[in-house]
């Protein structure tokens, strides 16, 4: 993978046509990291619609202890979603290049420790959940918040149903006919197809990965999460050295 291309991805100055990539590529990482954590934690760690409707079941049937651990991961999921934003704009104020590879980076130390001490840390227990899950989920809101700033809310890679429904709604479009109206007219109705193709890609992709998340926990545990923490650091670890490189050629300045 070219340097230029690497930088480009994760890159403070953005481009449309490296928002697309870098979210399809973070969507694969999203159904990779959910499908495969499904397989060794049994729940998904994405999916927050469906962990506070649980809460909601739990409740009234009187599982107190589940309720609990879905409290526990959706704190988590939104601690992740709050360390992103503070890294993204402590970078920001400073002017550095990594704002947004910086979040991935961290995302990439905790997978390759996951992968690296899965076995271990799943005999661990925090008050009311797995440690796993607690990770997992941290992770999710970590790449979810990061993706929904860098492409200032355009898309989404950790959870489905939006992609779903924007898809839906740009075929709605595109199936529309518009009898006797012309394209000059306000009213005219077009689908816009280079969203529908981005929200399709996300979908493959999303989709793509859980299918291979889910193929290398099943036969090969949880380092399987290792090749994605490397694609990680491959894709965000460029700006992160050109941020280096300058703090540390401003600290031999004043020194010549």
């Amino acid at each position: 993978m070219p340097l230029r291309y690497t930088r480009a991805l994760t890159d403070s100055v953005r481009t449309q046509k490296a928002d697309k990539q870098i979210g399809t590529l973070l969507a694969f990482v999203a159904g990779a990291i959910n499908a495969g954590g499904f397989l060794a934690v049994h729940q998904y760690t994405s999916h927050m619609t469906g962990i506070v409707s649980t809460m909601a079941d739990q409740l009234i049937l009187g599982a107190y202890d589940l309720v609990l651990a879905g409290v526990a991961a959706l704190i988590c999921f939104l601690c992740g979603s709050i360390c992103t934003t503070v890294m993204v704009n402590y970078a920001r104020v400073r002017q550095m290049r990594s704002e947004y590879a910086l979040p991935l980076l961290l995302e990439a130390v905790l997978l390759l420790c996951f992968g690296m001490l899965g076995a271990r840390i799943a005999q661990m227990h925090g008050l009311f959940v797995p440690i796993t899950v607690m990770i997992l989920s941290f992770l999710m809101g970590l790449q979810n918040a990061l993706i929904t700033k860098l492409s200032r809310s355009v898309i989404r890679t950790t959870h489905v149903t939006g992609i779903v429904t924007d898809i839906g709604i740009e075929l709605g479009k595109l199936f529309y006919w518009n009898r006797g109206r012309m394209r000059e007219d306000s009213h005219f109705v077009v689908a816009d197809r280079a969203r529908l193709r981005l929200h399709c890609a996300l979908l493959l992709a999303f989709f793509s990965g859980g299918t291979m998340g889910a193929w290398g926990f099943n036969h090969i545990g949880y380092i399987a999460t290792v090749p994605l923490a490397c694609l990680l650091v491959l894709i965000s670890s460029i700006p992160a050295f050109d941020d280096m490189r300058a703090w540390v050629t401003n600290r031999r300045r004043p020194a010549e």
